[in-house]
């Protein structure tokens, strides 16, 4: 009677709640397959049907022997066939179900099974509703009785009351006799796999194709802009190259001698410092000169004629240039001939040295 007493006291407490709480639907979850108890007769009351089940339950989310202390669990009820349409009331907890069972999630609705899935049958749901538990002491609990309120789709509000469970906790058992208390262990160094190196593997591959890449696009650039660049030449080939194109009859034109004899002894300097080896763009007339005439006592090519002519060519240069001295047409068209003359006698005298040499 005292029992019967006190769930007549708690189904009131709990229409209340479903006075408020009139909107909540049911939540839907992927099926699992469950056991449940047929529900017993209910005995007739003014606001439906107060029933009373053992369809409870209490599970780890960690299947194991025995409960330890912070496990987590599932504690909840089933519900067989609810109608569709069906609403539910469940209590109301706070942070803790009792003294030392903390909640950790609130409740939650999982749908088991569907019955008649047709359209033109009406659809039962086989439910299960569940908080997720824990508790940090060690010790034996009982979880309060759960009271619950369900209105089906015409109103009626019946009373769902279902037995609470007891379940002991258990500590990590410590032999204090042996027991030794060690140090923090440092890191573990796990050896480093392929897969952690291939990201930096093909980063490094990446950055030489990018390498890779950008020479290739400059020495395509200078081969296009100066193919002497990355194609040398031989010196005589280079010299004998630029003086045919002075051959232009608008480089003789007066207003251009100075471009002409500049371009002209550039050749020659340029030529002199490949073929003896002086820096002859970086020196006069006159040193040029005296930095040719120990070589002509081992050349014999450049003997004293070829020196004179190479020494009125250079001046006259000088002249046109820094005195504004204008030559003559037969200066003019004397000043390539020589220059040919000239590359051409020193690299046949260079091509008999090395065939004496092999």
């Amino acid at each position: 009677m005292k029992r019967i007493l006190i769930s007549i006291l708690l189904s009131v407490f709990v229409s209340s709640l479903m006075a408020q709480e009139a909107s909540q639907v049911s939540e839907q979850a992927q099926p699992q397959a469950v056991q449940s108890q047929q529900l017993p007769q209910a005995q007739p009351g003014k606001t439906g049907t107060v029933l009373y089940s053992k369809n409870v339950f209490l599970e780890q989310l960690q299947k194991r022997d025995s409960i330890l202390i912070a496990d987590q669990m599932l504690y909840g009820v089933k519900l067989e066939r609810s109608a569709e349409g069906t609403s539910f009331a469940f209590p109301d907890y706070k942070d803790t179900l009792c003294e030392g069972v903390y909640l950790v999630k609130p409740w939650s609705i999982d749908t088991l099974k569907v019955h008649n899935r047709r359209k033109a049958k009406e659809r039962f749901y086989d439910l299960q509703a569940q908080v997720l538990i824990t508790f940090y002491d060690e010790g034996t609990y009982t979880l309060p009785q759960i009271v619950m309120q369900r209105a089906d789709a015409q109103g009626v509000i019946d009373t769902l009351v279902f037995e609470p469970l007891s379940f002991e906790v258990k500590t990590i058992p410590v032999d204090t006799a042996t027991f030794e208390v060690h140090d923090i262990k440092g890191q573990i160094r796990y050896p480093i796999t392929f897969k952690e190196l291939l990201p930096w593997i093909a980063l490094a591959l990446g950055c030489i194709l990018l390498i890779v890449l950008v020479v290739y696009l400059v020495i395509k650039y200078r081969q296009r802009n100066n193919p002497e660049f990355f194609h040398k030449d031989p010196p005589h080939i280079i010299a004998l190259r630029k003086l045919d194109k002075l051959r232009l009859e608008k480089y003789r034109d007066p207003a251009r001698h100075k471009f002409f004899y500049s371009a002209v002894t550039d050749v020659l300097r340029e030529y002199m410092d490949a073929r003896f080896g002086i820096s002859a763009m970086e020196m006069t007339t006159a040193e040029i000169l005296d930095a040719l005439r120990p070589i002509a006592k081992e050349e014999s090519v450049l003997n004293s004629e070829l020196i004179s002519q190479l020494n009125e060519l250079f001046e006259t240069a000088d002249l046109v240039k820094f005195a504004k001295h204008t030559s003559s047409e037969q200066e003019i068209s004397g000043v390539l001939p020589f220059a040919v003359r000239f590359v051409s006698d020193t690299y046949m005298e260079e091509i008999k040295e090395e065939e004496e040499v092999k």
